[in-house]
């Protein structure tokens, strides 16, 4: 079968920290070519040179058994449910990816298998005159309630992701909501999966896998999991919770099936973002991911048995807007703000010192290194001062004095970004310098890091800001619910779930079904830019450049770094021998 992953992957070639990111609606992913294109190079280096992967790849044998693993964070997260709203982040899926099931695994090319520990085989078993998916499951693997993982588990999750009951706030349905019927095969461990509408990417389902338990009803799914991880299916399992030192641990698990977890413990620790390199250099924490930040990477990369490991990814940073604030909710202003704001000055000010090119993104589904990708930003990615003052003046916003105003409303935006973090408050410098010239007043508006998302940017309380999208192999999979329009609950109220710019329209969201559904590769492709351009001309999130991963670590730690397309095997990572 051939599906849009296929032309996901990277041709040389997730993550978080140093920036604050979320994480994608998809999992796993795919291969593809194609080299860098759009914006201007610095003498960073070509793409090409960047690499798949960056791990410290060791056999498990040369892996010293034991030992404590001290990984720091940028977030201490209160919601672990990866699948809701309040829960898809970067720094969830950093503890829940050593904990939680998922059905399949990808490779450093992007390249898809069974997650064997949970899976032994999965495949589609027919086309027509609906797609039908077989799932074999592990009968070894089982829930740390000593449960066993069966069909069940996965009716569940697709009954609380599929958006049937909106009292579910999921982070988004990409692939449930086309999924029909999953049913028991001939047995519990055999999961017979139909489709209403084809779905290219469905391998990127079920990752991570929750149990039934916690599945069944919307409270089940929208409480369970605050400040608790009651149950666990993975190399390691749950041990506790600080809220004072801010750490999160983690143990070997040993009743796991699979190979024996190397480390007997990670203590994950949350800092703030300027924090996280003085811990590192002081041999407070093992690793931590440095973000777009030169100085934290110079001093890092200066530390004693240190090292920086650096990859690309499916990672981008941006610039995203509130469609539901006031002066935001003119589509026209939107377009002028984006074309008043120099991408190419912001990207150079994060990237330069990073050893990373520095190179815009047009594009919200394939980076720059994908096959697939194109310039669909048009007139929009261009920053032309004089257009944008036009495009105001158009929309009826007037300047008076050094501001512009409307009906006597001043055309003010406050730009909301996490305290102590350097690199979002540069941009919002930066942002505020440039719009002031074409009469936009910025207010820069710093808030607790722990509360960014939570209180501010999920529930839609600013009006600009900036921050990481952390992708996987699935393109528009992954990308999907950012951009989806809202739904309705039983109540009648309005849910964006992942769609934090707020902006969304039936026209988008058939345009990216429709690319999801393709089974036919290049077909996926095109369909997959049409999406991409109706997005760009909503002025959704104006995208600034793929964002490198970059992680500090320790030179003894093997099997560990900047992952790429690869997904991570916990139970490998360790101290050389």
């Amino acid at each position: 079968m051939i599906s849009i992953r296929r032309v996901g992957a990277f041709a040389a070639a997730l993550s978080v920290a140093g920036s604050l990111a979320l994480a994608g609606c998809g999992s796993q992913g795919r291969s593809g070519g194609g080299g860098p294109s759009g914006g201007g190079e610095s003498s960073a280096g070509p793409a090409s040179a960047v690499k798949a992967y960056d791990i410290n790849p060791v056999a498990r044998d040369g892996v010293r058994d034991g030992g404590l693993l001290r990984w720091g964070i940028n977030e201490y997260p209160t919601n672990w449910n990866l699948n809701h709203v309040d829960g898809n982040l970067a720094m969830v899926k950093k503890v829940i990816d050593a904990l939680m099931p998922s059905a399949f695994r990808s490779n450093e090319k992007g390249e898809i298998s069974p997650n064997t520990d949970y899976v032994s085989e999965g495949k589609i078993t027919a086309d027509k005159p609906k797609q039908v998916v077989r799932l074999t499951l592990n009968r070894r693997a089982k829930w740390s309630d000593g449960k066993p993982i069966t069909w069940e588990d996965y009716n569940a999750q697709w009954q609380a992701m599929n958006g049937k009951n909106s009292d579910y706030r999921v982070a988004g349905t990409t692939g449930y909501q086309d999924i029909e019927s999953v049913k028991k095969g001939k047995d519990a461990y055999e999961v017979v999966i139909t489709f209403a509408k084809r779905f290219g990417d469905w391998q990127s389902l079920f990752g991570p896998l929750y149990p039934k338990s916690t599945n069944a009803t919307p409270a089940g799914f929208n409480n369970d999991w605050l400040n608790k991880i009651p149950v666990t299916a993975g190399p390691f399992k749950f041990a506790s919770f600080d809220q004072t030192a801010k750490t999160i641990t983690i143990v070997r698990d040993n009743a796991w099936w699979g190979d024996k977890a190397k480390l007997d413990r990670i203590i994950y620790r949350a800092l703030e973002s300027d924090a996280l390199v003085g811990a590192f250099s002081n041999g407070e924490i093992d690793t931590f991911d440095v973000g777009p930040s030169a100085p934290d990477y110079a001093r890092a990369k200066s530390s004693r048995n240190a090292i920086v490991r650096q990859a690309a990814g499916p990672d981008f940073r941006h610039i995203t807007m509130n469609g539901e604030s006031a002066v935001l909710s003119d589509v026209n202003v939107r377009r002028a703000i984006a074309t008043g704001i120099n991408r190419q000055a912001i990207a150079q000010s994060d990237l330069q010192g990073l050893d990373w090119p520095i190179v815009l993104l047009n594009n919200h589904f394939f980076m720059n290194t994908q096959g697939g990708y194109q310039d669909n930003a048009g007139a929009i990615g261009v920053y032309n001062v004089e257009k944008a003052k036009q495009m105001l003046d158009a929309a009826g916003w007037k300047l008076e004095g050094q501001t512009r105003k409307k009906n006597g409303k001043e055309l003010a935006l406050r730009f909301v970004m996490p305290s102590g973090l350097q690199l979002t408050k540069s941009e919002a410098e930066i942002t505020q310098s440039m719009l002031s010239q074409i009469g936009v007043k910025v207010t820069l508006h710093a808030v607790p890091s722990d509360d960014y998302f939570t209180k501010y940017i999920i529930p839609g309380n600013y009006d600009i800001t900036a921050f990481a999208y952390v992708g996987t192999p699935f393109p528009v999979s992954s990308g999907y619910g950012q951009y989806a329009n809202a739904t309705r609950d039983s109540k009648g109220q309005l849910h964006w779930n992942a769609n934090l710019a707020r902006i969304g329209s039936p026209q988008i969201d058939a345009a990216m079904s429709k690319a999801t559904a393709e089974l036919d590769s290049a077909q996926a492709i095109a369909d997959t830019n049409a999406a991409d351009k109706l997005i760009w001309e909503a002025v959704n999130v104006v995208t600034l450049y793929q964002r490198p991963q970059t992680v500090a670590v320790k030179n003894t730690i093997a099997n560990y770094g900047a992952r790429g397309f690869y997904d991570l095997r916990y139970q490998d990572i360790g101290f050389v021998k």
